[in-house]
């Protein structure tokens, strides 16, 4: 597992607790009952915090996988 990959999952451990960790690179909102916007909103405010980075509210509620906040990141990270 990268490190990204790494600290992304524990991002989403700590939002969705009860995610089993073999569950994260597949889930989606549909898959977790409790990714709603205010999970979206602590997931952005999460990851910003995590990698210094920022992001448009806007852009976070169109997350609807692990997926696709995985590569939400990838051109903003320095170093």
């Amino acid at each position: 597992m990268d490190e990204l990959n790494s600290r992304l999952a524990a991002v989403f451990r700590a939002v969705f607790p009860g995610l089993h960790a073999s569950a994260i690179a597949d889930s989606t909102k549909d898959s977790i009952a409790d990714w709603d916007s205010v999970a979206t909103v602590t997931l952005c405010t999460l990851i910003e915090e995590e990698f210094g980075i920022e992001f448009d509210l806007e852009e976070a509620g169109e997350w609807t996988s692990f997926g696709q906040v995985h590569t939400a990141p990838e051109g903003r990270l320095v170093g």
